[in-house]
């Protein structure tokens, strides 16, 4: 990627009220979030279970121009690339740890012409992740164990998002979980540039000031 990197915010709208997720998910852009993390959890690799393509391609038929990226917190992600693909998914982020032939899933995930997120547990190493890093998009370090809204930030997490940033100066790294106005500098100084935030954006009186100023102390750490 050889265009400069952006501060990037993109809501978790998990934690909004899902009987209004179009008005809500609208209310979020309107507000200047960058783009829509859309969480999607099946019941197995994490406890919960969310939503699915037919809900994402109801939202992406009332907003046709925001990037969505999904968070597939799914224990077999290559089922899901073509009816996501289909619901008109820019981002295709899944976590690599139940997968047996990473290289196999981006390159499904690219032919379907979406843009590949590898996401990565709180408990798993870089090392694991690595030789897939120039194939990917995106890295996603998790902040809080995936599949539960509402968990404390792990800064303990930060020097993965440190050693990436080092290693790869242009690639688009992504944190998720506990981050808000409290936690946002110690991200941004580690080297995130795109920023999930569920709770903090979702709840704040101001989203608008809250998503400015995520955005603004991200972009301070890149200039």
């Amino acid at each position: 990627m050889s265009r400069p990197l952006r501060a990037l915010i993109g809501p978790s709208i998990l934690n909004s009220d899902l009987s209004k997720l179009y008005e809500e998910s609208q209310k979020l852009l309107d507000n200047g979030a960058d783009y829509l993390h859309l969480d999607v959890m099946d019941g197995h690799f994490v406890p919960n279970l969310t939503f699915g393509h037919p809900v994402v391609k109801c939202l992406r038929s009332k907003i046709k121009e925001a990037f969505f990226e999904t968070h597939m917190m799914v224990s077999n992600p290559e089922q899901w690339i073509a009816p996501m693909a289909d619901a008109g998914v820019d981002q295709y982020t899944f976590h690599i740890e139940p997968v047996p032939d990473i290289e196999k899933v981006c390159r499904k995930i690219k032919e379907s012409g979406m843009k590949v997120g590898l996401a990565l547990k709180p408990g798993t190493p870089l090392s694991d992740v690595e030789k897939y890093i120039s194939i990917a998009d995106m890295v996603l370090i998790m902040t809080v164990e995936p599949g539960f809204g509402g968990q404390k930030f792990m800064e303990n997490q930060m020097p993965k998002v440190q050693w990436l940033r080092e290693h790869y100066p242009s690639l688009n790294i992504e944190v998720d979980g506990g981050v808000g106005p409290s936690t946002i500098e110690c991200c941004a100084k580690a080297g995130a540039n795109m920023i999930v935030s569920g709770t903090a954006v979702i709840g704040a009186q101001d989203q608008a000031a809250t998503i400015k100023l995520l955005r603004d102390t991200v972009q301070k750490s890149i200039q």
